[in-house]
């Protein structure tokens, strides 16, 4: 059996509890990285988890925003923020090492900022952040270990990873700096784990609560697992559960996962 890694926006964790249990409990993912937990550290429902055979890091903050960790295995090293960007007020870079019994596993959950509207100083902070994240990934990179970033990453890579990329020419998601900084990760040498196993077209993340995005399947893929060398050697499979999205209460973000051997 291999080493199940998933990431899930679960869009408040306190309003998704249920729905965050139910597929746990159904896909048993070794270690799962939230993001927009939306809730402080003290308000997080820690038992509940721990009670499924989770330990827990985290990164809360009040309503907004919000990362963590959840492993079936020992978790170390924590890294509380983005290294390269001390001065970021927001709770959305959680880094932690995964101590397996005979190796380790470096995980980062990541929610990058949306950077909407992108003529605002927001889009610069969502540049200035993945460059911040670029630097530090470079870093990581030289430790030459399993490593899996995991997030919500507010990119849509390519025009196959949108059901209508004409509707998203002028949003932070898909502009070309945007992307570019996505290339940038991907050309220290990260792999994609998704597109590592199949090019196949119509497969998203993500779909708005409005105008029937979800029953049209007009969704876009903005969550992404990314994977060293090492980790990408190992990769046995990546999926999305899109199912996710079609019961009661849902996020409009579904879990993403890749198997390592």
């Amino acid at each position: 059996m291999g080493l199940k890694i998933a990431s899930w926006n679960v869009n408040s964790v306190k309003i998704r509890t249920e729905a965050v249990s139910q597929w746990i409990s159904e896909a048993q993912p070794d270690v799962l990285c939230l993001q927009e937990i939306k809730c402080q550290d003290n308000s997080f429902p820690r038992t509940l988890f721990e009670d499924l055979g989770y330990n827990i890091a985290l990164l809360g903050q009040k309503s907004y925003n919000g990362v963590a960790i959840l492993s079936k295995w020992p978790i170390s090293d924590v890294t509380l923020g983005l290294p390269t960007f001390p001065e970021d007020e927001q709770a959305r870079y959680l880094e932690a090492v995964i101590g397996l019994p005979d190796e380790a596993v470096r995980v980062a959950s990541i929610y990058l900022p949306n950077g909407n509207p992108p003529d605002t100083g927001k889009y610069e902070y969502k540049l200035r952040w993945m460059d911040a994240l670029r630097q530090h990934a470079r870093t990581l990179l030289t430790y030459e270990e399993t490593l899996v970033l995991g997030g919500d990453y507010n990119v849509i890579p390519t025009p196959a990873d949108a059901a209508n990329p004409a509707a998203w020419v002028g949003d932070a998601l898909f502009l070309p700096d945007t992307r570019r900084h996505f290339r940038g990760l991907l050309n220290l040498g990260l792999r994609d784990a998704l597109r590592a196993c199949t090019n196949e077209a119509g497969l998203y993340s993500f779909w708005d609560y409005q105008a029937g995005a979800w029953q049209r399947n007009n969704g876009i893929r903005i969550d992404h697992l990314l994977l060293s060398p090492e980790a990408a050697g190992r990769l046995e499979a990546s999926g999305i559960d899109k199912h996710v999205r079609g019961r009661e209460k849902p996020s409009d973000h579904v879990p993403v996962w890749a198997v390592l051997n």
